[in-house]
């Protein structure tokens, strides 16, 4: 028996990075996987993936910052799939930049996406959760929203939202068997760490006590471990997976 055998998981930002790599690890595990992206292809891509596996799999293309397309996203999986056991709240974007120039634009785009977003989709389930007195919901912040970044104020913010979110959702579900739990990769290599230079990957390289990047399967298996029967009693904690940067 597979730890997450014919569960339904809902994973946002599912068409890339750190997303597909939880929706595939999710499958490999035994669960059926709602793959959400910003666009079809993205989607469409990883739900064949998880097919592949042998697993049921669902492709939309949602804007989560979009209040509308959320509830009708949410309203649909339900209606296609009958539950939802474990929503993962990944999707993410950056803007960076020093204060001083920081448009209102950028800072509302980074906030819209990675907290209201999160916001908008765990709402979009909660009452499903708390009727049928079980979930996971597992929010991907980061190290940033622990320790602050000179030029990512709008993400390190978005992130440290993020944790407190999850925080509150634990202590307002957890009567009703619902745990919520966050993960905070350090620097793992994805597209979105691909376009720091090398002179930086050297200095951060020095703040990292194993002395390497992070992997997608790295933060997939955090993922894995936090939806499993194992992870039952663990409710309202932020999983550092930085290779230690931050203890």
């Amino acid at each position: 028996m597979k730890p997450l055998e014919n569960q339904i998981a809902v994973v946002t930002g599912a068409g890339r990075g750190i997303g597909r790599g939880i929706a595939l690890k999710f499958a490999e595990a035994g669960a059926d996987v709602v793959c959400v992206s910003r666009t079809e292809a993205n989607s469409a891509k990883v739900a064949d993936e998880v097919r592949g596996l042998g697993r049921k799999a669902w492709a939309l293309a949602v804007d989560v910052a979009d209040p509308a397309a959320v509830s009708a996203a949410g309203e649909k999986i339900l209606a296609d799939t009958g539950r939802v056991d474990i929503l993962v709240n990944n999707a993410g974007v950056t803007r960076d930049g020093l204060l001083m120039r920081m448009s209102e634009e950028d800072w509302d785009t980074v906030l819209d996406t990675n907290l209201r977003g999160a916001f908008l989709f765990t709402k979009a389930f909660v009452r499903a959760f708390a009727r049928q007195r079980s979930g996971r919901i597992i929010n991907i912040a980061s190290v940033i929203g622990l320790m602050g970044n000179a030029g990512q104020a709008n993400y390190a913010a978005s992130k440290a939202g993020l944790i407190g979110f999850t925080k509150s959702v634990a202590k307002e579900l957890g009567m009703r068997g619902v745990t919520a739990n966050a993960i905070a990769p350090g620097f793992v290599e994805t597209d979105m760490t691909a376009v720091l230079n090398d002179d930086l990957k050297k200095e951060l390289l020095k703040r990292i006590p194993v002395g390497s990047f992070g992997q997608v399967e790295d933060i997939a298996h955090a993922a894995l471990f936090l939806a499993s029967p194992g992870a039952r009693y663990v409710t309202g904690q932020v999983l550092t997976v930085d290779g230690g940067m931050v203890m």
